[in-house]
């Protein structure tokens, strides 16, 4: 299966290589968000990340091509100029590449401009997005739910907002095609169509959006084609909900991209099937994220303090029994992180002491019944200083499980999660309706011993179990559980992710077509839930998703012959970003060793950790490639936090301190990305005058222009009979790639 981590890290590099000649030093040129993005997958550069140039900085010019790694705003092309204008040439030559696509108009200003003698070729490379782990990526965009689920702060309010959202929209839109064009994927698109509530936040029907209502009596008219133009715009707002305008413009920009170039995608032997791309958001299982769960990437990033997923402070005995604080970072490099992260923690603490004990056995020499508990490892832990690498990850992750189990009991989760289970799954252990819910339930909301935050986690799965509640049964509940009324808005604000809180006498339950499976697969009573997204996947793939609830943007596949949408390749063609011949290789797409259909799963307003270890899992059962990746990964305390100030339009709220902008769109597409990626320009350095040099032309001999077989010049340092030592080069920017 391939690796998102590893196709962005091998188009990167691929892309770099390709400059002619290969293996020669070139400085690399970057900006803020390149090179974070190049960081992500290149961890090897984040301690290089102070000798990379930014073309922010000032730079001094050098007698070497350089290779710019930039994103395509209208800033960073200005900068590019401006190092060939004004009689001004900051390098021998410029290889462009673009981490997204460039546009026409950008496009035209580079190749008009002073700077265009200088340009040695151009490229978009496609790979705006986070490649989180090897099947997940993420925009890293925890705003977004704001713009998608908070309602306007006024009826004068609703076009402003809902232009807003669809700028964001169209943005989300480019960086998925920019992930299906990274696995050279071509994708049947379907999204999420509910029925049992009206669009959401800044898509709620509202005069200031809906198209005017259609001339009386054309009601009438019983067939559609017979209404007229008028009655279907008017309705078209019931059913404009944010995953249908998402799918509908990521159909749009591959459709654009394939075009544009005819031969994608590039046709794989064995011919693989053509995949599916299934857009959904955080309303169609607004469950999973109050849930306790036990594996042990979830439970981690629930009840410990893990920054964004990745960094986790921790105590760490040195060899001389001291403690010292140490950060690690939890990724796919971490090979102990990869093989735990989707087991149950009771079966990840075993894990863990087994290949402890294996490891003692293998190179400390151990002999004897090895460790028999996460204490025993953490006494035999400080008498390995000879092991640093293999201790630092033991000590890691044994303090990860210990931290775990230790709240688990004084927060008494044992208790709280079989109330939890009841009301998600709407059984009990034993497969019967739970009729002591509240009686289990009640006790824990009165109990001091529970922190507010799993009371509102109840109270909320409560709630969404009885398909709502009568206002005064919810208000008894808030007492039991002396919820503040923050607590109380983030339950209240389920309403704007269309969940029905309240309910009167002759209210009926609502009818979800997409509904809750029961499995019988797992051996452990606080794990029985299941994402719904598992239930949508399995379906998918069984051919036996409702086509009303998940329609496709076009015709549907005909599942008679897999393969039979793979097209024959057209012939190569040259540059279409280029006015003049470009000197690059082609850059190849990253070799597959299966090829296996492909699922991609897009959820907007957040993905929790139990919906990326499904994908993982289901992966491997339905003999797919799977692959997930949302707005940004959720823990329950982040879910709970947002929901608190959603009414409020995300004000105060970490992702977005001042809120939903009260602003409409921008003019137009780029001006929003160039603001998105704007990065100020530092003064330039005040250095003294110094006297010009007599020998000054010496200072130049040490580089000596060496021309290729192709009409693109390079630099190599050749000196007198020597070369310069690497360390002197990197500090200059300059990398051997």
């Amino acid at each position: 299966m391939a690796s998102l981590i590893t196709a962005v890290r091998s188009k990167l590099l691929q892309a770099i290589r390709s400059v002619n000649p290969p293996g020669r030093w070139k400085i690399l040129v970057v900006d803020e968000h390149s090179q974070k993005l190049l960081g992500s997958v290149l961890k090897q550069l984040i301690s290089l990340r102070r000798m990379l140039p930014s073309i922010s900085n000032h730079r001094e010019p050098q007698q070497f091509e350089a290779v710019y790694l930039l994103m395509p705003t209208t800033q960073n092309v200005d900068r590019i100029i401006k190092d060939f204008s004004d009689g001004r040439q900051q390098y021998l030559g410029a290889h462009l590449f673009f981490v997204d696509g460039l546009s026409e108009t950008l496009f035209e200003h580079l190749t008009t401009s002073p700077a265009e003698p200088h340009l040695k070729g151009l490229q978009d490379l496609f790979v705006n997005f986070w490649a989180t782990e090897a099947q997940t990526f993420s925009l890293q965009a925890p705003g977004l739910f704001f713009n998608t689920y908070s309602p306007p702060r006024n009826e004068a309010a609703f076009k402003s907002a809902r232009s807003k959202l669809e700028e964001e929209l169209r943005f989300v839109s480019k960086t998925i095609a920019n992930v299906c064009i990274t696995l050279n994927e071509f994708p049947y698109v379907r999204y999420y169509m509910p029925t049992h509530h009206a669009p959401l936040g800044p898509l709620k029907p509202n005069e200031q959006t809906r198209a005017p209502p259609p001339p009386e009596g054309s009601s009438r008219w019983r067939t559609n084609l017979a209404r007229g133009d008028a009655a279907r715009a008017y309705e078209v707002a019931d059913t404009d909900f944010a995953t249908k305008l998402l799918a509908f413009m990521i159909q749009q920009n591959l459709d654009e991209y394939k075009r544009i170039n005819p031969e994608f995608p590039k046709p794989s032997d064995p011919p693989r099937p053509r995949g599916t791309l299934i857009i959904t958001d955080r309303s169609m299982d607004t469950v999973a994220p109050f849930i306790h769960e036990f594996t042990y990437q979830a439970m981690c990033n629930d009840l410990l303090q893990i920054d964004d997923g990745t960094k986790y402070m921790y105590k760490f005995q040195s060899s001389v029994g001291s403690y010292e604080d140490k950060v690690a970072t939890l990724s796919d490099a971490d090979s102990v992180w990869t093989t735990v992260r989707h087991m149950h923690m009771r079966e990840a603490i075993d894990k863990l002491m087994a290949d402890f004990n294996k490891f003692m056995e293998e190179n400390a020499g151990f002999k004897g019944e090895g460790a028999a508990s996460l204490n025993d490892m953490k006494d035999m832990l400080a008498n390995l200083p000879q092991y640093q690498e293999q201790r630092e990850k033991f000590s890691l992750h044994l303090n990860m499980a210990q931290d775990c189990m230790n709240l688990f009991e004084k927060h008494k989760l044992p208790l709280v999660a079989n109330v939890e289970q009841c009301c998600a799954t709407g059984l009990t252990a034993e497969g019967k309706t739970p009729k002591t819910l509240v009686e289990e339930m009640v006790p824990l909301l009165d109990s001091q011993e529970v922190i507010n935050a799993n009371k509102v986690r109840m109270v909320a799965l409560y709630i969404q179990h009885r398909d709502g509640v009568p206002d005064e049964d919810r208000r008894r509940l808030y007492q039991h559980a002396r919820l503040s009324m923050a607590d109380q808005d983030a339950v209240n604000s389920l309403v704007h992710l269309g969940v029905r809180i309240s309910r009167g006498p002759s209210d009926k339950d609502i009818k979800k077509k997409l509904k809750q499976k029961t499995y019988n697969d797992d051996d452990y009573e606080l794990s029985r839930y299941r994402p719904l997204l598992r239930t949508v996947i399995e379906e998918h793939s069984a051919n036996k998703l409702d086509p009303t609830l998940f329609p496709y943007v076009k015709d549907p596949p005909t599942f008679l012959s897999p393969a039979a949408s793979l097209k024959q390749p057209a012939p190569q063609t040259t540059s279409l970003r280029s006015a003049k011949p470009s000197w690059h290789k082609a850059v190849r797409p990253n070799v597959l060793a299966e090829n296996k259909q492909r699922v991609i799963v897009f959820v907007v307003g957040g993905m929790t950790y139990s919906e990326i270890r499904e994908a993982y899992s289901l992966s491997a059962s339905l003999n797919k490639d799977i692959y997930i990746g949302s707005t940004h990964a959720i823990t329950p305390r982040n879910f709970v936090d947002d929901l608190r100030v959603l009414e409020i339009a995300g004000v105060g709220s970490r992702a977005m301190p001042n809120g939903v902008s009260l602003a409409g769109a921008h003019h137009s597409y780029q001006e929003y990305y160039d603001e998105k990626y704007f990065t100020p320009d530092p003064p330039a350095p005040q250095r003294p005058t110094l006297p010009v040099q007599k020998d000054s032309k010496h200072s130049a001999s040490k580089l000596v222009k060496t021309q290729s077989s192709y009409s693109g010049s390079s630099a190599s340092l050749v000196g007198s009979g020597t070369v310069e030592k690497e360390e002197k080069k990197k500090k200059k920017g300059l990398f051997r790639f």
